[in-house]
């Protein structure tokens, strides 16, 4: 597929990666069934990965741990380990960026490479792929597929659709095949298609990605506006993004936190101190970024997904901040002017609309220096000794969750 005037671009996946991750790390698990899912005992018992082994007994991602275990009885349960799982994604860049420098993080698991000026070192397509998963094999015993094509698209779904299911793990998918290869596959294959679209598009009559790719541009549009056009294109194949590294951290658009609580929390003076939490992690990671933020968001939600109870509502202040107490302050008000008063299970609190906090509202009225101060002073002494070092009096009580936490990483222990 090398012509002058085409772009090479792959996807390179990494098979069930964090079980991949664990028996790497622990070679007496090679050769038995394996998931890693989160802890049962704080309601989190859900299956983040599974390895082939374990798939051939119809154990899916997403499932209950509790239904794994019928299907397997002889299962082996793994913790999450997210430090390893991140240090083993950074070591799988780095070889990547021995073979290019235009490798773009589209998950934990998942790069997008442009090796479109690498074939006169490296070989052809196929070599580097080769290449590429011998030596990620060889470093860290993780099997990598790779698709193949001329954009981020097209090559994302030569991977989840064919490299994925062949015994080598690579498929080329230059634009010539497309209609060949790609458009005869079901509908609900195609990326960005999730079982609600599937339902949508079968109902329209439209069962295959050619299907779609064919149908009339304004019929798609005039149901679903611009997304409509997005799943025409992609369909089509048509995608002139590059691949940018670094690209999600340079375009970030605001910065917040989340918390899925281990319980029922139905009084305010058990939300208000998670609430709290929350608002310090943002403030923390705005101040570390050098970041304000002039709309504070608020969400929350309650445990019966059946019967759904929450909101979600956001209010500009007045001056921007990164200060806890003042994005604190906005929050508290927002959750008790929208809050229903039924129990929830999850809050997340965001700073959008961002700016840099070299320059900031004087008050004639306030203590915003001695309180930026402060809280400059309580960011590194967590920065040096961790972050249970220093804590509010009341995460101490029992509804607070900032030393559990301290233990996670992106909701997994570490």
């Amino acid at each position: 597929m090398a012509k002058a005037n085409h772009r090479v671009i792959m996807l390179a996946d990494c098979q069930s990666f964090y079980a991949s991750v664990e028996k790497s790390t622990h070679p007496e698990y090679i050769g038995k069934p394996l998931v890693v899912s989160g802890d049962p005992a704080r309601r989190s018992g859900i299956i983040l990965a599974a390895c082939p082994l374990a798939k051939q007994y119809g154990i899916k991602t997403a499932e209950r741990l509790g239904e794994a275990l019928n299907k397997c009885p002889d299962l082996i349960v793994v913790r999450p380990h997210m430090e390893e799982y991140i240090r083993v994604s950074l070591h799988i860049t780095e070889i990547l960026q021995s073979f290019t420098d235009l490798v773009e993080p589209y998950s934990i698991d998942e790069q997008h490479l442009d090796v479109t000026g690498s074939l006169a070192l490296f070989g052809s397509p196929e070599e580097i792929a080769r290449q590429i998963q011998h030596q990620v094999r060889s470093e860290t015993g993780i099997y990598v597929r790779v698709g193949i094509s001329y954009c981020k698209i097209v090559s994302k779904m030569a991977c989840d659709i064919f490299a994925k299911k062949n015994k080598e793990g690579i498929y080329v998918l230059p634009a010539e095949n497309i209609a060949r290869d790609l458009w005869p596959t079901p509908i609900r294959e195609m990326f960005m298609v999730g079982s609600r679209m599937s339902r949508h598009l079968y109902n329209m009559g439209i069962h295959t990605i050619g299907d779609l790719a064919q149908t009339p541009l304004h019929k798609l549009k005039s149901r679903w506006g611009v997304n409509g056009e997005v799943l025409w294109r992609i369909a089509r194949g048509m995608d002139t993004s590059p691949v940018t590294p670094g690209s999600f951290h340079q375009q970030q658009k605001g910065v917040g936190h989340q918390m899925t609580l281990p319980r029922d929390y139905a009084s305010w003076d058990e939300i208000k101190v998670v609430m709290l939490e929350l608002c310090e992690q943002v403030g923390r990671r705005c101040r570390d970024k050098g970041l304000m933020g002039n709309v504070v968001s608020v969400s929350c939600q309650g445990a019966d997904y059946d019967h759904p109870t929450g909101f979600s509502r956001q209010k500009r202040m007045d001056d921007p901040t990164n200060i806890t107490d003042e994005v604190y302050e906005t929050a508290h008000v927002l959750f008790l002017r929208h809050w229903d008063g039924m129990p929830i299970r999850r809050i997340s609190i965001s700073l959008t609309d961002l700016t840099s906090d070299s320059l900031y509202q004087l008050s004639l009225f306030g203590d915003r220096d001695r309180k930026r101060e402060l809280e400059r002073a309580t960011d590194e002494i967590k920065r040096k000794f961790g972050e249970t070092a220093i804590l509010r009096a009341s995460s101490l009580q029992e509804s607070g969750q900032a030393y559990e936490r301290s233990l996670r990483i992106g909701g997994h222990y570490k």
